[in-house]
This record gives C-alpha cells, structure tokens and sequence, in this order.
C-alpha cells in the first residue's frame, strides 16, 4: 500500500525501442532526439509545480530524462535502484502489442526469466515509499512498467499506458479510501 502523499511520476523519454513499439525491459536504452525533447519539454512543465525532491531509476534512459529535469529544477537527483524497469527475460526486444503483456499484467503469466507482476508491484511500491521519505513534493522518474505497478498499488486499473514523459500528479483519496487519481500536467 502505498502511503497516501501525493507525488509526481514522470515516465522517461522517447528511445528507438518505444518508437518501434519493442519491450525494453532491462535493456539499458537510451533517448532518443526525440525523447531529449520530450524530456526538456516535461521539465519545462514541472516548473512552478512544488516540485522539491527528485528520485530516479538508475537506467540511462530515466537518468537522461532525470538529468534534464534536474538541470531545468535546479535539483540533485537520487537514485533508486528498485524503480529500475521490470525485467521481461525472453520478450525483452519483442513487440509490445502481443497478448503476453496483456497477460503478464493480468498476472496469468510471466515470460521466462521475467519478473512477475506482483513481484515488480511489491518492489516499487517499497521503492516509492522509501522515496516518500524525501522532501515533498516528491518527482518519480522511471518507467512503464512502473507506472502500472504503482497504478494498481494505487487501486486503479494497472494497464494503461502512460505516453512518454508526460508528468503527472498522483494524489492519494480523499479520507484515505478509494482509489488515487492520476492528473496530467498542463
């Protein structure tokens, strides 16, 4: 369960691997031209947002983005090992759209070598609350992945995609029951 303090979560960048539609997983990718701009773009958007601390997945391609926000924010960044992307094993490099995502999600199974569902829930809902511990408000820059073991932690629907460097804000129920609600800078 994750501790009801709102946050920011802002997904990494655009790489070749997402333009493609391919699964990353733990392949270290990095941004590519486009999510160098995207990432500029989201810092430009988290300005002015409370924004005072700032915890990242120590993947190239969320500490592209982390560095880029932080340069923007004037904040350190610091790293949070357990927010790393989900490991996919054999569909690392495979297509996005197939039914095994579908079904990894649903937890009814988990590629060979991959990391199941619960298991990445349970890691980055610890990961984040550790996180919580920092100065609000607290940016999370991490991954897709991430973001929908967050979402179900938060009792919402877990797959939906989250597009790439779009900051959001995630504040907790209200009286503390229900769900979250996840809003999108703009």
């Amino acid at each position: 369960m994750i501790r009801p303090i709102g946050f920011w979560f802002l997904r990494h960048g655009e790489t070749d691997w997402n333009a493609q539609n391919l699964a990353q997983g733990n392949v270290d990718t990095h941004l590519n031209e486009h999510g160098l701009q995207q990432a500029r773009d989201a810092a430009a958007l988290l300005v002015g947002r409370g924004v005072a601390s700032i915890v990242a997945s120590p993947m190239r391609r969320a500490q592209q983005t982390a560095h880029i926000v932080s340069e923007t924010l004037g904040l350190p960044i610091h790293d949070e090992p357990e927010l790393r992307e989900v490991a996919f094993g054999v569909m690392e490099g495979q297509p996005m759209l197939a039914d095994w995502f579908n079904d990894w999600v649903a937890e009814k199974s988990t590629p060979t070598g991959g990391e199941t569902f619960a298991e990445l829930r349970t890691r980055t809902t610890a990961a984040l609350d550790r996180a919580l511990d920092r100065p609000p408000l607290l940016l999370v820059i991490a991954h897709g992945a991430v973001f929908r073991s967050l979402r179900s932690a938060m009792g919402l629907p877990p797959n939906i995609r989250l597009p790439n460097a779009v900051p959001v804000f995630c504040a907790p129920p209200a009286a503390g029951a229900g769900a979250w609600e996840v809003q999108p800078a703009g």
